[in-house]
């Protein structure tokens, strides 16, 4: 199923409003989908701009519902997946005592071999149209937020090969437009495109790339997928779609590309060339990620279909579109956590609210001291999981779909004095509270059952920009008065206290585990709230919210969109923690 099926399926189900008012790629369509992929359920759409300034529909909010990303992966569920992989791994591995038993193993294997990919020696329907004259202008690639750097392509399919190995990645990795042939390649450095980077830099040798954008939506979410270095991605998509992705080969360097893309962008990374600041950017944090240094991609040819569509997601403050690639992943890959390295494993869940690495919450069936220890270290150990900041470790008949029973576990079970794990490691690149960029403290809680119970509290409380010891102090005082608190977490006044979401969602961002946990009177105070410029570790980003006059543009023509009923900015709600109109706030 490549974009324009997609798209008349999502017409089909409801899930699709084109919008052939002229919008602006300049902030206006963010505004606008902002709006609608926050919205409930049933105004909740995909968008498709077809007056947009450039010759391509562009469509966002695609894969942001269950009921969307469902149509794009193929299922009814997204627990389908689950269950298939978990079935494959036990006919695979279990012990065959019988022929009858070795024989059922091989048309499982003949199914294995037709999610691989296929080569053609034809040219694929990406290649339509070859543009040497290389000109992004031509496309409507979005100026996302105010403080953004510029404009930046941000559904890329980053295609790369290890020199050495030959193996192949497709990674998701924003870029950055400098100019009509040039953009920004903002592969971390613990990603796989970067891995390959580093090899042709010690070989000395220029680094072929090329990045499709559009076609097979199942292929856009396996780009984003946390797979093992050596196992292709197209596979994920061949297993997901049912059928194997075709792959062609590009006009002006030797990678193979998905022949359904809507566009490539056929290039080069040159790792003796001096890398350029990239960034700011509004990151799916729902901060700015701040500027960094990175490599430059070099277009040489555009190919694309006659008739291409223009893919593209916006990030920010949750909940948006790729909260629900993160819910597919967090369903996807919970076999694989399961059967490889932790088998008490029940469930696991990543509340939007956490930005997939910042909280996760694990049910586990536990049967011997040091369990809980064991599990911690697994997730901690184990790829993009690593980069996980907060870790809650609950039992298997916790509803851990419903944040008041995992909070009724934390008050029932969790004794902060001896509960509390607090370790260094990994973090994810974009987390702005450590003391380095991908580095600093972990939080995990044990609210297993143990040989006591207790019925003790947690409690929100909303502090004003004082220093970190006058917070503490205010909370000191609170348990004087309420010995019954297990857990105070300290957050921005500014933030409405009723939205529960919202708070933990900025404490998470905010929170330093080493040196904003203070256990006091068998209670763990958290200071999540933002820091005072002589406290910040690091320059301090600003939230990703639009700007006043792009919301009163927005509100001005809302009727002529044809988006019903209208709908409120959600930027309003957090106006208030800006501390300055910038990306960020210096040191």
């Amino acid at each position: 199923m490549d974009l324009s099926k997609f798209i008349q399926k999502l017409q089909d189900e409801n899930e699709l409003i084109v919008v052939s008012e002229r919008v602006s790629t300049y902030l206006e369509i963010t505004e606008i989908t902002d709006r609608i992929s926050k919205a409930p359920t049933n105004r909740n759409k995909a968008l498709l701009f077809t007056n947009n300034g450039t010759e391509y529909p562009l469509l966002i909010n695609a894969l942001g519902s269950e009921k969307r990303i469902c149509i794009a992966l193929n299922c009814n569920t997204l627990d389908e997946h689950k269950t298939e992989i978990e079935h494959l791994f036990q006919t695979v591995t279990s012990p065959k005592k019988t022929i009858s038993d070795k024989l059922a193993v091989v048309p499982l294997m003949a199914k294995l071999t037709n999610w691989f990919p296929k080569h053609s020696n034809r040219k694929g329907a990406c290649q339509e149209v070859v543009e040497h004259d290389v000109d992004l202008d031509k496309i409507p690639i979005l100026h996302c937020w105010k403080h953004d750097a510029g404009r930046f392509i941000t559904l890329p399919m980053v295609i790369t090969q290890h020199p050495e190995t030959h193996t192949r990645n497709m990674g998701m990795y924003r870029m950055q437009v400098v100019d009509k042939q040039t953009t920004g390649m903002h592969w971390h450095q613990n990603k796989t495109g970067a891995n390959h980077y580093e090899a042709y830099k010690r070989l000395g040798l220029r680094m072929p790339v090329s990045v499709a954008i559009g076609g097979s939506p199942a292929n856009i979410f396996s780009a984003t997928a946390p797979l093992p270095e050596n196992i292709d991605e197209s596979i994920l998509t061949g297993f997901l779609q049912k059928q194997p992705v075709t792959l062609v080969k590009c006009i002006t360097n030797d990678l193979e590309v998905p022949a359904d893309a809507d566009f490539v962008l056929e290039g080069y990374v040159d790792p003796q060339e001096e890398k350029f600041l990239e960034g700011p950017f509004g990151d799916h944090t729902g901060f700015y990620s701040l500027p960094d240094y990175y490599p430059k991609f070099h277009i040489t040819c555009i190919t694309h279909k006659r008739n291409a569509i223009y893919p593209a997601t916006i990030v920010g403050i949750p909940p948006m579109e790729d909260a629900w690639m993160g819910k597919a992943t967090e369903r996807i890959f919970l076999a694989p956590i399961k059967m490889l390295f932790c088998p008490e494993l029940v469930d696991y869940v990543m509340p939007f609210e956490g930005v997939s690495h910042n909280l996760v919450v694990a049910k586990i069936k536990k049967s011997f001291n040091g369990q809980v220890q064991k599990v911690i270290n697994a997730f901690w150990g184990a790829g993009q999981m690593a980069s996980n900041k907060t870790l809650v470790i609950v039992d298997e008949d916790c509803d851990i779909t419903n944040s008041e029973s995992i909070r009724k576990a934390i008050e029932t079970n969790f004794n902060p004095n001896d509960d509390t794990i607090i370790q260094q490691g990994q973090l994810d690149v974009l987390d702005h509270s450590g003391p380095k960029i991908g580095f600093g403290s972990k939080l995990a809680i044990d609210a297993t059952r143990k040989e006591q119970s207790h019925n003790r509290r947690i409690v929100f409380l909303p502090v004003g920009n004082e220093p970190h010891e006058t917070k503490i102090e205010t909370a000191k005082q609170l348990l004087q008065t309420e010995p019954d608190i297990c857990g105070i977490v300290l957050h921005d006044n500014t933030l409405d206290s009723s939205n529960t979401k919202d708070i933990i969602w900025n404490v998470l961002n905010n929170y330093n585990p080493h040196k904003d946990c203070t256990l006091e009177k068998n209670c763990l105070i958290l200071d999540g709230s933002s820091k005072t410029e002589q406290e910040q570790l690091r320059d301090w980003p600003m939230p990703v919210t639009s700007d006043d006059a792009t919301i009163a543009l927005v509100n001005e023509k809302w009727e002529k969109l044809g988006l019903g009923t209208f709908i409120e900015s959600p930027s309003l709600r957090y106006k208030k923690l800006y501390q300055n109109d910038s990306a960020w706030r210096y040191r």
